[in-house]
């Protein structure tokens, strides 16, 4: 047991919010599976990311919060290769805040609150990469899980999560992989996952405002609470051990690549999108603004060092920043 808990240890970024012996104590339940499941996440995308970028360190930050739970924040800045990348892990519980219930009521949820009071349990492993090469794309994940006790005992529970590619400019052959890769973690489960979790991941990256979406999409899904607890945490599992082979690949056959000013520019102006949607419509980032006692430099690790917006500033036709536009206002099928 001693030895399993030390190579644990060596796997983690730091210990677990819940404790290593409470998790070992209570492994059969879903929820200590979950967290050690994003604990492990945690640490092999950091690992992953360390090893390309070897002049830069994560920055380990454990936080608590106050009214139940924390978090353990990894983020590298300024390296060679990534501008900035964070990987946050946090493990909440307490009562849900008012408007978290409304924003959680308004997607249909009938959540019966015990004199107002709703008792939550929160706890996922979320990241985002914005690398300092125009020709690496960004990418995005979140796997989360969810348990609200209503006011008769029973438990509510889902799952939620998604991996998706914000690149600069398009390169079909990333593209391909990247959803190769994680149409292969669906298929282990269901066929019919990929397609309808890649449409949703297109329809929910939507900046309605633009009329394009931030990036060439992946997979996304929400609510998930069917056809069993098992079952899904084993779906999540499958897309969470899919995130190093579906992004490190086009790190390192890109991150050497030369690049002009121009091109440098061009993302700076696409980061400025990617601020406009997770800033007015990310879900999460509304959730733990709404939290009370969240982390907010956690949440708002998302958003990158720098980015631009000018006034009015289209693309020239048939160029490569045109090219990409094309996809984003026109998702593509990238597999078949």
């Amino acid at each position: 047991d001693e030895k399993e808990e030390e190579e644990l240890r060596q796997r983690f970024m730091a210990p677990p919010v819940s404790g290593l012996r409470e998790l070992r104590r209570r492994r059969r339940e879903l929820r200590s599976r979950m967290e050690l499941l994003i604990m492990e996440t945690q640490g092999e995308v950091c690992r992953a990311l360390a090893a390309l970028d070897p002049g830069a360190a994560f920055a380990v930050d454990t936080w608590e919060r106050k009214e139940g739970g924390g978090g353990i924040s990894c983020v590298l800045q300024d390296g060679e290769v990534f501008e900035k990348a964070g990987v946050n892990v946090s493990v909440v519980f307490g009562l849900l805040s008012e408007e978290a219930a409304r924003q959680m009521r308004s997607r249909g949820k009938s959540l019966k609150a015990k004199d107002g009071k709703l008792p939550f349990c929160a706890m996922g492993v979320s990241s985002v990469i914005h690398p300092k090469n125009p020709h690496v794309p960004t990418m995005h994940f979140n796997y989360r899980y969810f348990e609200i006790e209503e006011a008769d005992g029973t438990k509510q529970w889902w799952f939620g999560g998604g991996t998706d590619l914000t690149p600069t400019y398009l390169n079909e052959e990333d593209a391909i992989h990247f959803h190769k890769t994680l149409k292969e973690a669906c298929d282990k489960h269901d066929l019919k996952l990929y397609p309808k979790y890649k449409k949703w991941c297109d329809d929910y990256f939507y900046i309605k405002h633009r009329g394009e979406r931030r990036g060439i999409g992946g997979i996304f899904f929400d609510d998930v609470d069917s056809p069993s607890k098992e079952e899904v945490f084993q779906f999540v599992k499958s897309c969470a051990k899919a995130i190093v082979p579906c992004y490190i690949p086009i790190v390192k056959r890109h991150c050497h690549d030369s690049f002009t000013p121009e091109e440098k520019l061009w993302q700076q102006l696409r980061r400025g999108r990617y601020v406009e949607f997770n800033l007015v419509y990310d879900r999460g980032t509304k959730f733990g603004l709404l939290t009370p006692g969240s982390r907010i430099e956690s949440i708002l690790m998302s958003l990158p060092l720098t980015a631009r917006w000018e006034y009015m500033h289209t693309p020239p036709e048939s160029s490569k920043e045109a090219e990409i536009m094309e996809v984003l206002r026109n998702p593509k099928d990238w597999v078949h």
